[in-house]
């Protein structure tokens, strides 16, 4: 019984150890995180009210939490010509002059790939304008 609480203790500090929950960064062209990416600009795409979609231009900044599949990521995204539920919005042209808009944002995206299902916890964008 009494090695049990040296075992127990031993466990408890492994464990906070080795499951240190911290982002790493990780290769943009992952499969997992490129469709990370694809769910974080639809969903952003869906909760704008404007009739226009935004497409991704650029990955600033590519990480994984530690022994998970929850993506951090940073996009740039432009606005486009077209509506968001238009087909093939990754070949729209940027709008430009006074439309022309510009956010960078920050997207957490849980996925599962076994089940192809998305969660997005948390987002954060930034509109700039040129």
């Amino acid at each position: 019984m009494q090695w049990k609480l040296p075992l127990l203790v031993g466990l408890i500090v492994l464990g906070t150890h080795v499951c240190s929950c911290k982002f790493v960064d990780i290769d943009k062209n992952l499969k997992d995180f490129a469709s990370a990416v694809e769910y974080a600009v639809f969903q952003f795409n869906e909760d704008q009210e404007d009739e226009f979609a935004y497409k991704f231009l650029q990955v600033h900044r590519s990480q994984r939490k530690r022994l998970t599949f929850i993506y951090l990521m940073d996009l740039e995204m432009g606005r486009t010509v077209c509506k968001k539920h238009d087909e093939d919005i990754d070949n729209c042209p940027l709008q430009e002059g006074t439309e022309e808009k510009m956010v960078r944002c920050t997207f957490i995206v849980d996925v599962r790939p076994w089940f192809s299902q998305f969660s997005l916890l948390n987002s954060t964008c930034v509109e700039r304008r040129w």
